[in-house]
């Protein structure tokens, strides 16, 4: 199944909460995210048995690739639960993008219910720099510790993601590479990007992916690895002492629509077939009332069809228009 750009769809992300223990500014800002933000309730959130359903509609449709993502997906009480339901479809890849720091808690019951892989964020390795980056009590050290735990629970090489923002924790890049030299996990770095209406985003604080690699670079000689797969988001690279491999996501600076193959579903069960897309479409009316076998296909394959997506290819023009746009989904709801 393809879209109107000839894309196939392959990947889909599901969010599973709307609620996370950090206030990083470029997602959760703790001055529109504070202690008096309204949550959804529980029973907006999709059930794992319309989670279950609507993956398997998506399977059946093409899609490989299931991403579990929030908010924070570890505070969603019985995730195992979930990632075993999944798991029991086969022939799927079960990710999850976490901030690592409940990954002491959690990780071996995630590995033993079937989850193959791990992805935490950790935006600087330096405590205090974390914690005002994070907006958390939590130091960089606590984010490590869950990257342990993934790997003592089998899930072996952890990526580890970094969003880069110029006077916040660009001086961090060189740091956490060398941190992670030699350990076998993968680091991203990834540009500063302007999805939802919260973050404050301005151009000014992008730090580009080759100004990432250049610093990089000035330290240890890079060269590039192979494309694994068609759709794959981060430019990979690796040091040439072989040490590390290194990935740069850079939306902003060069982007990828043209090879885009994710779906994305929101803890309250809202699809959008784009990052930075608005209304997205309600699958959860669907998944709770009346329908026909073969309904949550057609709605998925509609929705994909007429896709044409391709906001970051754009995205100068539509900002320099000043065209007002409906209000975009916000990180937290989308999981990146």
């Amino acid at each position: 199944m393809r879209d109107l750009r000839g894309r196939p769809l392959r990947d889909l992300r599901v969010s599973v909460t709307d609620r996370c223990n950090f206030r990083c500014a470029y997602c959760m800002p703790r001055e529109l995210f504070g202690a008096d933000h309204a949550f959804l309730d529980r029973g907006d959130l999709l059930a794992f048995d319309e989670v279950e359903e609507l993956v398997r509609a998506a399977v059946d449709l093409g899609v490989t690739t299931v991403h579990l993502t929030g908010g924070e997906p570890l505070l969603r009480p019985g995730l195992p639960d979930l990632v075993a339901r999944l798991a029991a479809i086969g022939g799927l890849d079960l990710a999850m993008t976490t901030n690592g720091v409940l990954l002491p808690r959690h990780a071996a019951a995630l590995a033993a219910a079937g989850l193959d892989r791990v992805t935490v964020s950790l935006d600087a390795i330096d405590d205090a720099v974390f914690r005002r980056a994070s907006d958390s009590p939590y130091g960089a050290s606590a984010v490590l510790a869950g990257i342990d735990a993934a790997r003592a629970a089998g899930f072996g090489d952890v990526k580890v993601n970094a969003v880069v923002r110029r006077g916040v924790n660009e001086h961090q890049v060189v740091p956490l590479v060398e941190h992670f030299r030699g350990t076998g996990h993968v680091l991203r770095f990834i540009e500063f990007m302007d999805v939802g209406a919260t973050n404050g985003w301005t151009d000014a604080e992008v730090v580009p992916a080759a100004e990432v690699l250049a610093a990089i670079g000035a330290r240890w000689p890079l060269e590039d690895l192979p494309v694994r797969r068609y759709g794959e988001t981060a430019r990979r690279l690796r040091l040439v002492d072989g040490s590390a491999e290194i990935g740069v996501i850079s939306s902003v600076s060069t982007p990828f629509c043209g090879t885009c193959t994710r779906a994305r579903v929101t803890a309250e069960g809202r699809i959008h077939t784009c990052l930075f897309s608005t209304g997205g479409t309600d699958a959860r009316a669907l998944l709770r009332g009346p329908r026909r076998p073969g309904d949550l296909a057609e709605l998925l394959s509609g929705l994909w069809g007429n896709r044409s997506d391709r906001y970051s290819e754009i995205r100068a023009e539509v900002r320099a228009s000043g065209t007002r746009r409906a209000a975009p989904v916000e990180m937290s709801y989308i999981g990146g």
